[in-house]
């Protein structure tokens, strides 16, 4: 009996044995199967580390890196470590680890403020002024365009080069405007320019020739598609002839620039209409242009320029890279019921200047008026007006 009695106890003793196994095993499966759910839920929802910045409208390249004044083009990419576990046999092309190392994004670009401004040079002279800091804080620390709208074939060259060489310095993007074309402005306020399209295109390689290799965005003469219908017909032709040389000079020499066209503004020509005139004057062509702009100097709201803006890519055709740049520099409270146009009072700053929009086929937010310098009705047309800039920016 008592052999019998031990072999009994010998035999629970396996049986408890093999129980204790199937458990532990039970764990195990337990715990891989919890792993791959955290894995695959890894692959559903990306950190935010590996989000990629929103840049520029598909098609364009993507802004250079900062500090890096011309680095390679590349995209963000998550680097992943593999996971040391696998929960299951089964191979996978593209395995996702449940713990991650931080994802490597490129920098967006940042756009570039040059020191040479008139309100940086108030800000300076004026340290008592009870209007400083706040035009100082919303105003001039932020990166604006530069201006070229006097006829001086001798000092163009070097000019540019100042400013682009100053922003592949600090690794940014400038904001130029050429503003010299015959017949500016149809003799109004900011008259003014080359003498004639023969001095002008030779303006423009001059300019072109300072522009460097760096990327760099051209707002290629405010008003001078949207305003052209001021001038006979054969003058028209030959105006948009010109323009068209002059974006196919800019990119031939520098191939990072972007040069972009006059759209006018939402409240101005018809989409359609407007199209017609940038087609004849080279805007569907990559050879000459990365899109349009619109709202230069003026007040209308971001949101329709938007619409506008792609209403006129739209008509305009050519290749889908092309896209535009917005004006927000005053536009905070919209355009003035009556119209006005000139210094009107009650308008605020808009959104702060950008590569990084969100919005399809809008590529930039700049400040290309800069808010502060007159229409011409608070003072000389360009000239810096503290007390304007202050009503705008309060």
């Amino acid at each position: 009996m008592s052999g019998l009695r031990a072999q009994r106890r010998a035999e629970r003793r396996r049986a408890a044995r093999r129980a204790a196994m199937v458990a532990a095993a039970s764990v195990v499966v337990a715990v891989g199967a919890v792993t791959g759910t955290m894995s695959a839920l890894d692959r559903e929802r990306p950190s935010d580390d590996a989000q990629p910045l929103v840049t520029r409208s598909p098609g364009l390249r993507p802004p250079p890196a900062v500090p890096t004044p011309s680095p390679p083009r590349t995209s963000a990419v998550p680097s992943p470590s593999p996971s040391s576990h696998s929960p299951s046999p089964k191979p996978s092309p593209t395995p996702s680890p449940s713990r991650k190392e931080p994802a490597t994004v490129a920098a967006p670009a940042l756009l570039y403020s040059h020191p040479d401004s008139q309100v940086l040079h108030w800000v300076a002279s004026h340290p008592g002024d009870h209007r400083r800091a706040v035009i100082e804080s919303r105003i001039a620390d932020r990166p604006a365009a530069v201006w070229f709208a006097d006829f001086t074939p001798a000092t163009v060259t070097a000019r540019v080069r100042a400013v682009t060489a100053g922003a592949a310095a600090e690794g940014r993007v400038p904001v130029v405007v050429p503003y010299a074309i015959p017949q500016r402005d149809c003799g109004g306020a900011s008259q003014g320019g080359a003498p004639d399209l023969a001095a002008y295109d030779g303006w423009i390689d001059d300019f072109a020739a300072g522009l460097g290799d760096g990327e760099v965005i051209v707002v290629l003469e405010p008003d001078s598609v949207a305003q052209a219908d001021c001038l006979p017909a054969a003058d028209r032709a030959a105006r948009f002839a010109s323009l068209a040389r002059a974006g196919r000079v800019l990119k031939a020499a520098d191939p990072r620039a972007r040069v972009y066209y006059d759209a006018g503004h939402s409240a101005w020509n018809p989409a359609a209409e407007q199209a017609a005139l940038l087609a004849r004057a080279g805007a569907a062509s990559a050879a000459s242009s990365d899109g349009v702009f619109t709202n230069v100097s003026n007040f209308h709201r971001t949101s329709d320029e938007i619409a506008y803006a792609r209403q006129v890519l739209s008509a305009l055709g050519g290749p889908a890279s092309l896209g535009a740049v917005i004006d927000t520099s005053r536009n905070g409270n919209g355009a003035p019921a009556d119209g006005e146009w000139c210094d009107p009072a009650g308008r605020k700053i808009g959104r702060a200047p950008t590569l990084n929009t969100g919005e399809a086929r809008i590529d930039a937010y700049l400040w290309v008026k800069l808010p502060g310098e007159s229409d011409g009705c608070k003072g000389t047309p360009g000239t810096f007006s503290a007390e304007y800039a202050y009503e705008l920016a309060r």
